[in-house]
């Protein structure tokens, strides 16, 4: 049976994004590099931002990638170098393909608060689409479906019957699963998919494992459902994805091949090569020095 097999844990760390915000880093790991294409997954807040500036993440590049951004609380200002000036609220999905190079800023969106919570997360493009043109796409309706006691939100790909409108461009699924009291799931899984889920809020046990908080719970291809129970109101985040085979180097902001590419970018953001943002108050975040030799695969 399914729920027999092993639930593999992957601990957080504690990351600062450089404005004062922390974030809880699920992926990359050294124990858990990917899931699917999933390379990169931020798990951030409750974070107080009545009484401040909130989030700042002035403009940075990204090559190689799609970004994913869905809040639980707070509102998120995403400005990119395509001109998109979008206003993400609780619930939405941002998706935004880099491609061969886009610039964005994210800054708490003036008013919102008293609370900001959300997760980031990175899908890293297969080869073929790795060098397409820059996009982003907003979706303030998503597909729900009753799981149990739980309602999933699909964010991307499919979950049971519902589907999100999202593009991606590798076998993917996403999705947000709370509930509003104490209740039980029985998720189902693509079983030639590896999964990962994580709590947002609430005490929740996955397969009879209880999830802390900044912890991931990894589930390996041959599962084709997932029992989640909670005794309060709970809400998880669900990723999965064929294993994806391709090498990928990360660094910085960047997700690449090689270390030629990666030095390529970097020129060109301190060339003032990649179409800016505007209308942030703010300065672009220069890119870090390059280690000596080449690049390798690092957290």
């Amino acid at each position: 049976m399914s729920l027999s097999l092993a639930i593999d844990t992957v601990i957080g760390r504690v990351a600062d994004l450089g404005d004062g915000t922390t974030v809880t880093r699920l992926l990359p790991r050294r124990r858990r590099r990917s899931i699917g294409a999933w390379c990169f997954a931020d798990d951030y807040g409750p974070l107080p931002v009545g009484d401040g500036p909130g989030m700042r993440v002035g403009p940075h590049p990204h090559i190689g990638l799609q970004t994913v951004t869905f809040l639980v609380a707070g509102e998120v200002l995403h400005r990119d170098g395509l001109g998109n000036a979008v206003v993400v609220r609780p619930g939405d999905l941002a998706l935004m393909t880099a491609g061969s190079g886009i610039v964005h800023a994210e800054e708490s969106a003036p008013g919102t608060g008293p609370i900001l919570q959300g997760v980031q997360l990175w899908i890293a493009l297969p080869g073929d689409r790795r060098w397409t043109e820059p996009s982003f796409s907003h979706h303030g309706e998503l597909p729900e479906i009753e799981l149990g006691g739980f309602v999933g939100r699909v964010l991307i790909g499919t979950l049971a019957s519902a589907t999100s409108p999202a593009a991606v461009h590798s076998p993917l699924v996403a999705a947000e699963i709370r509930s509003r009291s104490s209740a039980t799931a029985t998720v189902p899984l693509e079983s030639d998919y590896e999964h990962g889920v994580w709590s947002l809020s609430g005490s929740v046990r996955v397969n009879g494992t209880l999830l802390e908080r900044g912890t991931l719970a990894y589930i390996a291809p041959g599962a084709t459902e997932l029992l989640i129970d909670s005794a309060e109101p709970s809400r998880v985040f669900l990723v999965g994805g064929r294993p994806f085979e391709e090498e990928l180097l990360l660094w910085w902001n960047f997700v690449a091949r090689t270390s030629e590419e990666v030095t390529a970018a970097r020129s060109r953001w301190e060339a003032g090569e990649f179409a800016p943002v505007v209308g942030y108050d703010g300065c672009p975040i220069p890119a870090p020095p390059l280690p000596p030799g080449r690049l390798t695969a690092r957290l």
